[in-house]
């Protein structure tokens, strides 16, 4: 159980998973989930937010270097210098690489398809795992049903900031109740289609102490504070960390968070996100909401795609 964290009985834990599902609300056949809520208005609404024009990137350096958070690192090498004569192109050269990457994980900054998450068989939408996913890849809720993009409102909830501290230590759980009590000290409401940028300040603890094996311990939500997400109707929630509070706060279910989330609602998840240049942005600004730009790549059969969120103020 998480430090501190009540626990979440097993059938609380499913109480919670029925309650939060939005299966059908967009029709049986539904594939965005919760990027319905984002409609042309609300893309509009969100670039009119702009002001200052300052863009400030939210993800990690791809990271080749393994490490106790990062058992698998990015894979990068150079694929031709300029020594390499190339025709009659005169004095023209060209510098390629090659890069390979498992994206998901907690070193990697990346965007969750749908069909990333299964909890009893079953994918958001009640769609049976084995006919979306095999071993050549996804053929429902993929990273490409997000090509277009995932743009909008984005709201930054700084916890480390409503404490007046510099992290939440690894293995705390966040309630509803403080999640609400950020909106109020930073004068923002999550309302219908925003995307919510989560910090703990997973980042500034992995700058200042150095990385430590994020998998077995990590602050996150309480499964109790998701119904307000599920009320709100948002469609994207980004972490520094992934949501979850490591180790988990509910009886047999090691990730509820993502189970929750991602399955039930339909939220398309971004992991091991950067918030601090964000925070401070936001601060000098003296405002928490952004346009919110996220491009994933072009994986049709991806579960997610490496993603470099772009916040606009």
């Amino acid at each position: 159980m998480a430090t501190g964290a009540a626990p979440v009985s097993a059938r609380e834990f499913a109480d919670l998973h029925e309650a939060c599902k939005h299966w059908g609300r967009w029709g049986a056949d539904d594939q965005r989930g919760a990027l319905n809520f984002i409609t042309p208005d609300h893309v509009r609404a969100a670039t009119a937010s702009v002001r200052s024009g300052r863009t400030v990137t939210c993800s990690w350096p791809l990271d080749t270097k393994a490490g106790p958070d990062n058992p698998k690192p990015v894979v990068h090498h150079m694929t031709m210098l300029q020594d390499i004569p190339i025709g009659d192109a005169g004095d023209l050269r060209f510098a390629c690489d090659f890069v390979g990457i498992e994206f998901h994980g907690d070193a990697h900054s990346h965007l969750d398809a749908l069909c990333h998450v299964a909890y009893k068989g079953l994918l958001y939408n009640g769609v049976p795992v084995d006919r979306a996913v095999s071993s050549v890849g996804a053929s429902m809720q993929t990273m490409d049903v997000a090509k277009d993009g995932i743009i909008g409102r984005g709201v930054l909830l700084d916890i480390p900031r409503l404490r007046g501290e510099a992290w939440v230590e690894p293995g705390e759980a966040i309630y509803r109740a403080e999640i609400e009590a950020a909106e109020q000290a930073q004068g923002v409401r999550l309302q219908q289609g925003d995307i919510l940028y989560f910090r703990t300040g997973h980042a500034r603890k992995r700058l200042v102490d150095g990385p430590w094996d994020a998998a077995s311990s990590k602050a996150g939500f309480h499964a109790t504070a998701m119904p307000l997400f599920h009320e709100r109707g948002i469609a994207a929630i980004g972490f520094d960390g992934d949501g979850e509070t490591v180790p988990s706060n509910c009886e047999g279910v090691m990730y509820p968070i993502h189970a929750i989330g991602v399955n039930a609602m339909g939220l398309y998840f971004l992991d091991s996100l950067f918030f601090e240049d964000l925070a401070v942005a936001c601060e000098e600004e003296g405002r928490w909401e952004f346009l919110c730009v996220i491009a994933p790549l072009r994986l049709a059969a991806g579960t997610g795609s490496p993603v470099n969120p772009i916040a606009v103020l």
